[in-house]
């Protein structure tokens, strides 16, 4: 399995967990685009699932992928999955984030899987001292300890802040926390509109995963912190409004860092189960997507997203 070119034998057969997610089908996309760099590409999914699942799983099928319907808390079901198998790709959703603990042990356990790469792909769950005792990292911090107690299972932290997808979109869960109602014309910035935050587009962490599974020695047994680009929340309200060509007709108001902290805080007392995102978005504002070094470069993806870009897609997304 080795590369002799490499200390860190190169991802060949593939088993995705959390592909039909929301994070999932981007990476999977991307991972289809590069399908000549790898062997075997293998889906494990709950059975059943609504038609576009089910369409999704019959195009993917078409495209030479394997799927396989089964229990992913079965010990039985998912060793069965890993046979062949080389590395493991998670994609689960932050509510099945404990999820993985069970299967980094069996993975370290089976002969054939050497690498696992868990589902980060977020805001840095140790950026600062502060950071290990924010709720939403917790389920993340204990993932990171079993992996790094393992003994043969090489492991890589693909840290991309948060999605420019969602960052962009229209929050009618609630605007206070930020939204970009390109129809309405209404946005709320969050800050004072000038601290800057590091943003990856969906299709990034796609081409970003493609990166780290192409280059295994620069990403072996490391937090990767990379991004599409960095920009302030004004900046982006100029670029939409020079999209749809509607300078000084956005209705603009701003969400500062103390009422989004009593925002998270009502959240949590009153246990909305997305307070999650209340907590993401402060810390977003308190300048934590933001690193001294990124590394990017170390694992030379494909041309990423600019503002522009981000920008445009959010606008066809909603119009």
């Amino acid at each position: 399995m080795a590369d002799s070119a490499s200390s860190v034998a190169k991802s060949k057969n593939i088993l995705f967990f959390g592909a039909t997610g929301t994070i999932g089908r981007p990476i999977l996309e991307q991972v289809i685009k590069n399908k000549s760099l790898f062997g075997r590409l293998v889906i494990f999914t709950a059975p059943g699932g609504d038609q576009a699942k089910q369409s999704l799983l019959q195009g993917w099928k078409t495209k030479g992928l394997e799927i396989i319907e089964g229990d992913i808390s079965s010990e039985k079901q998912v060793l069965a999955a890993f046979e062949g198998i080389d590395t493991v790709l998670s994609a689960l959703g932050r509510t099945a984030i404990a999820a993985q603990i069970p299967l980094i042990r069996l993975a370290e356990s089976h002969p054939s899987i050497y690498r696992f790469i868990p589902s980060e792909f977020g805001t840095d769950i140790k950026f600062g001292p502060s950071s290990a005792n924010e709720k939403p990292h917790q389920e993340k911090l204990k993932v990171r300890a079993i992996l790094e107690a393992t003994k043969k299972l090489d492991y890589t932290y693909i840290v991309t802040g948060p999605f420019a997808d969602g960052y962009l979109s229209n929050n009618s869960r609630d605007p206070r926390i930020g939204t970009w109602d390109v129809k309405a014309r209404t946005v709320v910035l969050l800050g004072t509109g000038k601290e800057k935050v590091a943003l990856t587009t969906m299709r990034d962490v796609g081409k970003l995963t493609v990166a780290v599974l192409k280059h295994p020695d620069v990403s072996s047994k490391r937090a990767l912190k990379v991004k599409s680009f960095v920009t302030t929340p004004d900046e982006i309200l100029a670029e939409f409004q020079r999209q749809t060509q509607t300078e000084g007709k956005w209705n603009v108001s701003y969400s500062s860092l103390e009422t989004l902290k009593q925002l998270e805080a009502e959240a949590w007392a009153s246990k909305v189960p997305p307070a999650t995102f209340y907590t993401l978005r402060r810390i977003w504002t308190e300048g934590a997507t933001l690193y001294d070094q990124w590394d990017n470069d170390d694992i030379q993806p494909e041309k990423l997203d600019t503002l522009e870009d981000a920008v445009k897609l959010a606008i066809e997304q909603q119009v």
